[in-house]
């Protein structure tokens, strides 16, 4: 008889305990992950009634592989740009739940007489939601059009990024074994660099290398690159001291923004789902039921810290970024459980060395008892909310809401704070690239020129030229160029601020010398590297139209192609009406919808279902307040303002649920959610909605005015503004500051 590996045999026994478990799983209406975690426990070593698994090191090398694949999805769908349009409230929110679980996780260790390590990493699995678990009970309750919804989309896209920072800064303590301040601003500095490097390089060659190729790409070979990228930006990781992971995770959140996204999620969704069930059926083998039997006690109480913990966390955020009680009570109540990224913080424990064996174990069953009961937390959210509004005194509940009233507001933004954040950024970005630039050349490119191509001084004088060309564009982009000139203008014909803006730009002189005499030094003194520096300031500011146009064509190509793939989910349109319970979402509309080629009038939705349609983005058009004449028409999109009610009656109605809209090739004009407060000089001042002149002059739409603490929804056209009202308007952001321009000068 034939003889099979080990691995073979292993790897037949733990797909074959998977698909078994899988189906009986989904017949109960359970999460999958639980189903493969029991797998695993079935065939792991301290279960005898079924075949067990040979070599578990085998296995490891499997499961490894399946935390990349895991990983490289949910860098797919995470996305530096979406990191940026996540809104302050929920960044305020995933930073309160962070801090709080981590201090509750280290505190329930130390109060369980655990050690140090033990307790610091229970509190990294305990700061961490599950984003496959939520998601899923989300799809399956039916309330991904709910505005609570698009903050925990946010929550979760920032605990993405602080695991990752979690799992650096983790790794650090158990290497060094001890608070060392130092060490850990050093590993997160370190992280920061190589993230910014990673993002500006794999931006600017990896959607230009699948555009150029993208006649010669199939199914097939596009599977086969991103999968290659994957591994070598793994390769990469590993080479410069992080985790495996973090480099699958960031390739793909580079792969995220290109045009490719969806097409790459699709293909690797299938390798994905095969590695990642080979890990979490890891998960299974490692688990000692006798250990979960010795701890029921511990295991107990850290459920409970965890579902109270995360509920009033979050809540608590949810209410300090001024989102109104009900939805942060919601919010609170969707994200408490832990999941995959807990089990690999739990992995990394093990793999290290440094967590006690009963650790695993211990945050596997807390994992598995917490996602039982999300789909019931996400239902009590709403009488939850009830109980405590009627508990609430009256003075508290004014209080709450006046504060969730105030908390957002138009602002415009000063030509300082204009200047100061484009110089920032202008010189975090140069700074990263060139000293990049300086750590190739002196670790890869002269080693190379001196031993293989020019021994001696010509070799380094070689490398440094070399390096110098590379860094003229970030040199000038340093040290001369101006991104904001109006702005720095206004600022000059001030006499009194034009010494500080000297001071500014001597800084970035400064700034650019020291790392030009930085890499000088290397082969001439510090005295001749000076001069030298100087004299190649000289040269930038004398070529300074040349380089300028080498680094526009630069700039513009990094923005074409982070700009390429526009994803406008329905999180990011998930606009709140605080403390109203109402917000802006988007339906598109089916070519068998009910509302095609029916206008406005026809349709009567305010009548009906109480909504507004506040913009219709129609191919390249955007209709901004569209008139009862407009009609609608198939992959029309549109954008309504309603309560959670009012606007699930509507989705039914349209049949048709909120989806991401994917369009590189046009600008369309950003749709929000604004407020104004009417003063005594306002041209809004003394007149009705429909004289406001709001939908003619802004191409905006007023869906509610706060009259003397009166909430008015869909307010009466005939309905008179007055001094003291705060008016919410559906529109284009730069409109209504338009609007408030032509106010300001009256």
């Amino acid at each position: 008889m034939t003889h099979l590996p080990n691995l073979v045999l292993d790897l037949g026994l733990i797909l074959g305990a998977a698909g078994i478990m899988t189906l009986v799983f989904k017949k109960l209406r359970q999460p999958l992950v639980l189903g493969y975690i029991i797998a695993g426990l079935l065939v792991g070593p301290h279960v005898k009634l079924f075949p067990t698994i040979v070599e578990i090191e085998n296995i490891n090398v499997w499961a490894e592989i399946g935390v990349i694949f895991l990983l490289f999805s949910l860098g797919l769908e995470f996305s530096f740009k979406k990191l940026v349009k996540v809104g302050g409230s929920s960044s305020i929110m995933a930073g309160v739940e962070v801090v709080v679980m981590l201090l509750l996780g280290y505190l329930t260790g130390k109060l369980l007489g655990w050690n140090t390590m033990d307790s610091v990493f229970l509190g990294g699995i305990l700061s961490i939601s599950s984003t496959t678990i939520i998601i899923r009970a989300f799809d399956e309750l039916g309330v991904k059009s709910k505005r609570f919804a698009g903050l925990v989309f946010g929550v979760l896209i920032v605990e993405d990024l602080v695991a990752i920072l979690l799992m650096v800064l983790l790794s650090t303590l158990a290497v060094s074994q001890q608070f060392a301040g130092t060490e850990m601003l050093l590993a997160v500095l370190k992280l920061a660099f190589f993230l910014a490097v990673w993002f500006l390089a794999g931006i600017f060659l990896i959607p230009t290398l699948l555009k150029k190729a993208s006649k010669l790409m199939n199914d097939e070979t596009l599977l086969i690159v991103a999968i290659a990228l994957c591994f070598l930006m793994v390769i990469l990781a590993a080479q410069v001291g992080f985790s495996p992971a973090l480099g699958a995770f960031i390739m793909g959140s580079i792969l995220a923004e290109t045009t490719k996204a969806e097409k790459i999620e699709h293909l690797i969704m299938s390798v994905k789902d095969l590695f990642g069930a080979i890990f979490f059926v890891s998960v299974g083998i490692l688990i000692n039921p006798a250990m979960i039997v010795e701890y029921a006690g511990p295991i107990a109480l850290i459920t409970v810290v965890t579902l109270v913990g995360k509920l009033v966390s979050i809540s608590t955020g949810g209410l300090m970024a001024g989102q109104g009680l009900k939805t942060s009570i919601q919010s609170g109540m969707s994200v408490s459980q832990i999941g995959e990224f807990s089990f690999i913080i739990a992995t990394l424990g093990l793999s290290l060395k440094v967590t006690s064996d009963f650790l695993y174990p211990v945050a596997v069953a807390v994992s598995a008892i917490t996602t039982f009961t999300t789909p019931y937390m996400i239902k009590m959210s709403e009488p939850l909310y009830e109980v405590v509004e009627r508990a609430l005194p009256r003075k508290w509940k004014k209080r709450l809401n006046e504060y969730s009233s105030g908390a957002r507001s138009i602002g415009t933004a000063s030509d300082w704070k204009i200047l100061l954040r484009s110089y920032v950024v202008n010189m975090v970005v140069s700074s990263v690239l060139l000293v990049a630039i300086v750590l190739l050349s002196q670790n890869y490119l002269y080693p190379f020129m001196t031993e293989e191509v020019m021994p001696g001084i010509w070799g380094r004088v070689a490398t440094v030229t070399i390096a110098l060309i590379l860094m003229l564009p970030f040199l000038w982009a340093m040290a001369v160029y101006h991104p904001q000139k109006e702005a720095q203008g206004r600022i000059w014909a001030n006499r009194n601020y034009r010494s500080l803006i000297i001071v500014l730009e001597f800084t970035r002189v400064g700034i650019a010398i020291l790392v030009i005499g930085f890499l000088l030094n290397r082969v001439v003194s510090v005295q001749v590297a000076l001069v030298v520096s100087l004299l190649i300031i000289g040269l930038l500011v004398l070529f300074s139209k040349r380089i300028q146009n080498f680094y526009i064509r630069i700039e513009n190509r990094f923005m074409s192609n982070l700009n390429a793939r526009e994803i406008a989910a329905a999180s990011s349109m998930a606009h709140t009406l605080v403390p109203w319970d109402a917000h802006l979402t988007s339906f598109e509309v089916a070519p068998n919808a009910a509302v095609v080629g029916k206008s406005m009038i026809e349709l009567q939705i305010r009548e009906k279902y109480g909504i507004n349609v506040a913009v219709i983005e129609r191919e390249d058009r955007t209709i901004m307040a569209p008139a009862g004449d407009e009609r609608i028409f198939p992959g029309d999109k549109i954008y309504v303002f309603g309560t959670d009610e009012q606007i699930a009656a509507f989705g039914d109605f349209i049949k048709e649920a909120s989806i991401p809209t994917v369009d590189g090739a046009t600008i369309r004009e950003e749709v929000g959610l604004q407020k104004l407060i009417i003063s005594s000089d306002s041209l809004l001042h003394g007149r009705t909605v429909r004289e406001s002149g709001v939908r003619e002059k802004a191409q905006g739409l007023i869906v509610g005015i706060e009259k003397k603490g009166r909430r008015i929804l869909n307010p009466d056209s005939e309905l008179v503004i007055e001094e003291g009202d705060i008016v919410w308007i559906v529109g284009s952001p730069w409109r209504v500051r338009q609007l408030e321009a032509v106010r300001q000068k009256v």
